[in-house]
């Protein structure tokens, strides 16, 4: 696999992974089914999930060559690149479907 092809990769996991606390009621996909969940389990789920996508950005960097040292600038980054990404998927649940129809 090229860099190029691992980048667009993991840049489609990023985007998909900063959605999905805004599609299921579950907590973190797999656990109880919370009906009422708040916009904060929402907020925790994008962290843990930027988390996620980190570690496989990184597992993915050792594999293609080597490691380069990262500052704090590029978790900022990154942080706010997933809260980009998750702009769909908070407007599905809160403007466009409503308080209500959630």
């Amino acid at each position: 696999m090229t860099g190029a092809a691992t980048v667009w990769i993991l840049l489609l996991l990023g985007f998909v992974a900063a959605n999905l606390p805004f599609v299921s009621n579950r907590l973190l996909l797999l656990g109880p089914l919370r009906p009422d969940r708040s916009f904060f389990w929402r907020l925790l789920e994008l962290l843990l999930l930027t988390g996620v996508v980190l570690g496989l950005g990184l597992a993915l960097e050792i594999r293609v060559g080597q490691r380069h040292p990262q500052g704090w600038q590029f978790y900022a980054v990154v942080v706010c690149l997933m809260v980009t990404f998750a702009f769909p998927g908070f407007v599905w649940r809160y403007l466009r479907r409503g308080q209500h129809a959630a």
